[in-house]
């Protein structure tokens, strides 16, 4: 399958399963597509991206750490630091398992790294040659089921959180004092009415994630 095939494809794919698409300008990609799945509220923001000179397509998400739970997790380094070493080791542990690539921005102090987990990201590829529309919503699937993991872990151990964004040290800051307006990562628990860890759309496809260093 040539990139233009593939294209059209994901996009026939994506309208059949009633998707929320948003196109995205990347001059790196031949198509980058932010979609919503699953449909409905309850949907996580993925970016599906046809890179130029390669024949796969690239499924991301990226996840922020809502400013209250970072503000516990603080907390808990403080208090202690084993605890929450082990906390972040099984939170690594559980990305693993879960056989999807992933990445995770930690707080930093000074030149350490230390926490809190401000955020973090899920991805997988698919070649053409594997490219089916079952391989492709079921890629989608495992990616959301992965997110949902940590997303229940952090709620779990941290609370519900204020419903506001925390920061990312390794994201460039906002050229605007204004507030992002993000959408819900999805509910992690049955009640529709609590804050939500936040996904951030505006950050590129590329942070933290580069497509072109997949063997």
């Amino acid at each position: 399958m040539n990139p233009e095939a593939v294209i059209q494809q994901i996009q026939a794919w994506m309208k059949q399963e009633r998707l929320t698409v948003k196109v995205q300008q990347d001059p790196r990609a031949e198509a980058h597509f932010l979609i919503k799945y699953p449909a409905g509220n309850q949907g996580h923001m993925f970016a599906v991206v046809v890179p130029k000179g390669r024949d796969l397509v690239a499924i991301s998400s990226m996840t922020r750490v809502d400013k209250g739970q970072q503000k516990e997790m603080a907390k808990h380094m403080e208090e202690d630091r084993e605890e929450w070493l082990e906390w972040v080791h099984e939170a690594r542990l559980q990305l693993i398992r879960s056989t999807v690539d992933w990445g995770i921005h930690m707080g930093h102090t000074g030149k350490e790294k230390a926490g809190p987990l401000q955020a973090f990201n899920v991805s997988l590829p698919i070649w053409f040659d594997g490219l089916t529309k079952n391989e492709f919503m079921h890629t989608l699937r495992n990616l959301w089921l992965a997110k949902l993991g940590v997303i229940h872990e952090i709620k779990y151990s941290y609370g519900p959180g204020i419903g506001q964004s925390g920061p990312v040290d390794d994201w460039p800051k906002p050229k605007t004092n204004g507030e992002s307006k993000n959408s819900p990562a999805g509910p992690a628990t049955a009640s529709s009415t609590e804050h939500e860890i936040e996904f951030d759309e505006k950050m590129t496809f590329g942070s933290g994630f580069d497509p072109s260093e997949w063997a």
